[in-house]
């Protein structure tokens, strides 16, 4: 399984948005059971997508992702294609809807541009 790669402030997130056309974040926060039960799930299942390049950001580490990104809970995860916010999905992840819209998103990439 990879891990994400973590991006530690708003310049280097900013810039990974920007940079890739499918760009993924995984926000935690360090005393949130619920974010370190769910990465390790999430991690698994984006290998089946490789063509979305994803990170793990930790609120505690990057404070003003929150206001950023309008956060008010953890964990967030966050899609954005070709810059734009496509998915958001926050605290209860359902795995199995999360990944039927990214089959979806997968199934129509050539559609998004």
């Amino acid at each position: 399984m990879n891990h994400f790669p973590e991006l530690t402030n708003i310049a280097g997130i900013d810039h990974f948005i920007d940079t890739n056309r499918l760009a993924f974040l995984y926000v935690s926060r360090q005393g949130c059971s619920v974010c370190h039960s769910l990465l390790p799930q999430v991690e698994s299942l984006m290998e089946n997508y490789p063509k979305i390049n994803a990170v793990h950001i930790r609120a505690e580490q990057v404070e003003e992702v929150a206001g950023h990104f309008s956060i008010f809970t953890v964990p967030v995860l966050l899609l954005f294609v070709n810059g734009k916010e496509y998915i958001r999905e926050a605290r209860m992840v359902h795995m199995d809807l999360l990944a039927a819209k990214l089959d979806r998103l997968y199934t129509n990439l050539d559609r998004l541009d």
